[in-house]
């Protein structure tokens, strides 16, 4: 390699630092705006080959993929693991210091790299975080009507609102006309969100009939269609981990204690990986509350001892051992495009 660099990326421009091995010529400067046609246009005046690391936050995939096409090498640095090891702060922070740091853990080959997906699971993987906003979206308009009708003293309604039993509840509540163009305002948009939701739901339970590594993962008791899915995505190339308490570690169900002298803080979840996987083992833990799941003894047994909570995550961590296992054993094929 000729050339090794770092790149702070930015949504207004981006911050180069690199250097040319050959003559020891070090560059700086900033590449605006931060769109690919401008980063492609300035790849172009490089010479050819080389090695640039990026943090992997919002806006890495473009840069990645100009830095393939144009015959680099690109190298996903982990933030919280990048930002620790610049230690304490000798002096301000900016981004001309934060792209020197990227070139020099690289040219050190210290930096913490993370995985970088190959285009068809970056698809699948925008895909299920859609869905999973467009759910959050509905579940916070169901909680808007549900506020509305307990604020005009209605009765609970336990069933699902947009549902014909609830709507004829509805129609038949106790409700000022302010409070009702409000319901019927929830009502319309859950009416929208439904409509979008599902054939993004369908599509993606056939992708996880059709790709080896989803398939796999719905051996296990309580991973679906959809959620086989998000946890293929979002987890990732498990070979990548050391061992399955690095993957619990990934998912950001991992349990962190502060502890000095005789002080130990309470432990609270890590929660630094990616939300929609840990919504997904959550929610595929939840099924181990039912009587014929093979988890359900040791559900019982840590729900006994620290509560039904606690007892779904301890599941959810058990399920996230069991995926790093599953998707190693597959290898390539964990990962095959459809």
């Amino acid at each position: 390699m000729s050339i090794v660099g770092g790149i702070d990326v930015h949504r207004r421009q981006l911050t180069f630092d690199y250097c040319d091995r050959a003559t020891g010529e070090l560059c700086r400067g900033r590449i605006a705006p931060a769109d690919r046609q401008g980063f492609r246009s300035w790849l172009s005046q490089l010479p050819p080959g080389g090695d640039f690391a990026l943090e992997g936050c919002t806006g890495w995939r473009y840069i990645v993929e100009e830095l393939a096409a144009a015959g680099f090498v690109a190298h996903l640095a982990e933030p919280a693991d990048t930002s620790a090891l610049r230690g304490n702060k000798q002096r301000a922070k900016s981004d001309r210091a934060d792209a020197r740091h990227l070139r020099e853990l690289l040219m050190s080959g210290t930096l913490p790299e993370s995985w970088i997906p190959p285009a068809h699971v970056l698809e699948t993987r925008t895909t299920v975080r859609l869905y999973k906003d467009l759910s959050d979206e509905r579940g916070a308009w169901t909680q808007r009507i549900h506020a509305a009708l307990f604020h005009q003293g209605v009765e609970t309604f336990t069933g699902t609102l947009a549902s014909d039993v609830g709507r004829v509840f509805l129609d038949k509540a106790d409700l000022s006309p302010a409070a009702r163009r409000a319901v019927e305002t929830g009502l319309a948009h859950i009416e929208t969100l439904n409509k979008t939701l599902t054939p993004i739901k369908r599509d993606l339970s056939k992708f996880s009939l059709a790709q080896p590594g989803c398939s796999a993962l719905r051996e296990y008791f309580g991973i679906g269609g959809l959620l086989s899915v998000a946890i293929w995505a979002e987890m990732g190339d498990t070979r990548r981990f050391s061992s399955s308490s690095d993957a619990v570690r990934h998912t950001g169900l991992d349990i962190t204690v502060y502890s000095s002298d005789t002080k130990r803080a309470k432990g609270h979840l890590a929660r630094q990986g990616p939300s929609v996987l840990r919504w997904a083992l959550y929610e595929a833990a939840k099924s181990a509350a039912k009587p014929v799941a093979p988890d359900h003894e040791y559900y019982l047994s840590v729900r006994e001892r620290l509560g039904a909570q606690r007892a779904t995550l301890s599941v959810a961590r058990k399920i996230a051992r069991w995926v790093h296992h599953r998707l190693r054993e597959l290898g390539d094929e964990a990962f095959a495009p459809v």
